[in-house]
Parts: structure tokens; C-alpha cells; sequence
């Protein structure tokens, strides 16, 4: 992560501080690290008692959105070593914040990291629901022998650049349309849409076919664009 001393940087999990010494180094104008465990906030605590940084106790689940709402509209970065349990519930927080990082910087499970960074035809219901908002890479990968302990998994550092959605953009149609293009994969479009939306095998196609979009491909078969172009087309 690209980090300035005119940055305000929000850590999210940093254990015994090993990401947050190199944070510490760059001296950001703000630092302000969310830890859950009690015992670790305190050593950090501790350790930082000289330095400008804000150690904030509790879970980031639910602590980040008022942090977010405290800058004020002040732009901010975002990195963390994020616990393999919690991603998907973080992505669609992040989707849900009004003022979003400029960059996110997680390290997470290497294999949902591929996930959410897929690409037809391996497009998936996670990579729809994080690519709505945001443009995800793969920085690098991480041996799991780089961690102690050691997890089960290696891991991979993921970089998401948001992007901005029209202000009129209804998300819950989108999350729910979605559920219903990817609800069997290795169905047709056509299948899961009509299955989905209960209405005829005619409606579906005439709606594809005003999206140009075949009936016979598969939902891993499209890309983000053709999927919000469908959502759009599927407002019934």
C-alpha cells in the first residue's frame, strides 16, 4: 500500500503490531488500529503510549462504520491481516459504506483472494458482489510457513480500488438479482433466471436478447458489465 505522511490509515487487526511497525515507520498524519482481543489492544497500547495512534477495542464488524463516519468525509486507506471467517461479511460492509477508503489493502485467504479476482468463465457470486463496487488484484501471495502459528491455508495479498455507483443504484435489487443468476452454477442463465424470477422461459429470453446476451451460457460465463447490464434488464 502506497502510504504518505498526509494519510489517514485505518488498521484492522494488527495483532502484535508486525503490519502496524511498518505503518508506524511511514508516519501517516492518522493511524487508527481496530483490535478485538482485549490482552493484545493493551500490550499495544503499551507499546505506542508515546505515539499518535488511536487503538480502538471491539469488533471491526461493527466498530468501522462509525470510525468511517467520525473523518467526517476526510479520505482514508484501509489494511488489515483480515481472520479468513470475516471476509465476506467485511466486503459487504465495505460495499455498504456511504464513504468508501481510496484503497483497500487486506491480506486474506489466498483462495477466496481468487475468488473475488475471477474472471469469465470463472465468474462467481462473491467476485459479482465485490467487483459492483470495487477493482480487486492480487498483489502477491504468502506461504501459510510465513505465519505463526500456522494457519491451514496460504494467503494472498489482495488490493481493492473502489469505484463510484450512480447515486440512484438500487443495491438490493442488484444483490438479489444476483442470488438468482448464480444459485446453480453450472445451470444456464436461462434456467437460474427463470427459476429465479418465476416467469416464462419466453419472458427470460426475450429479456436476454435485448442484452445480447445468449440464453445457453452459464453465469460464470459473464463479466461485471454484462451482469449490472442484466440486472438492469431484469426489473420486473
Amino acid at each position: 500500500m502506497e502510504i504518505t505522511k498526509n494519510d489517514i490509515v485505518i488498521e484492522i487487526g494488527p495483532g502484535h503490531g508486525e503490519l502496524t511497525q511498518y505503518l508506524i515507520a511511514v508516519n501517516p498524519k492518522n493511524l487508527i488500529v481496530i483490535e478485538r482481543d482485549d490482552a493484545l489492544a493493551e500490550e499495544l497500547e503499551d507499546a505506542w503510549s508515546e505515539l499518535q495512534i488511536k487503538v480502538v477495542r471491539g469488533d471491526a464488524l461493527e466498530l468501522l462504520p462509525g470510525i468511517v463516519s467520525s473523518l467526517s468525509g476526510k479520505p482514508y486507506k484501509l489494511t488489515g491481516n483480515i481472520p479468513y471467517y470475516i471476509t465476506g461479511h467485511l466486503m459487504r460492509m465495505l460495499e455498504e459504506l456511504e464513504h468508501k477508503p481510496e484503497r483497500i489493502v487486506l491480506t486474506i485467504q489466498k483462495e477466496v483472494a481468487e475468488r473475488i479476482c475471477s474472471a469469465p468463465p470463472k465468474m462467481n457470486l462473491l467476485a459479482a458482489s465485490v467487483q459492483l463496487w470495487g477493482e480487486p488484484h492480487i498483489t502477491s501471495s504468502i506461504s501459510r510457513g510465513s505465519f505463526q502459528p500456522q494457519p491451514e491455508v496460504d494467503s494472498a495479498i489482495l488490493l481493492i480500488d473502489p469505484k463510484p455507483l450512480a447515486k440512484d443504484f438500487n443495491r438490493i435489487s442488484y444483490y438479489d438479482f444476483i442470488k438468482k443468476l448464480f444459485k446453480q452454477p453450472r445451470k444456464t442463465i436461462l434456467n437460474n433466471l427463470r427459476d429465479g424470477f418465476g416467469v416464462t422461459k419466453i419472458e427470460i429470453e426475450d429479456r436476454l436478447k435485448s442484452a445480447k446476451v445468449s440464453p445457453t451460457l452459464r453465469p460464470g460465463n459473464l463479466d461485471i458489465d454484462t451482469i449490472m447490464e442484466l440486472n438492469r434488464v431484469f426489473r420486473f
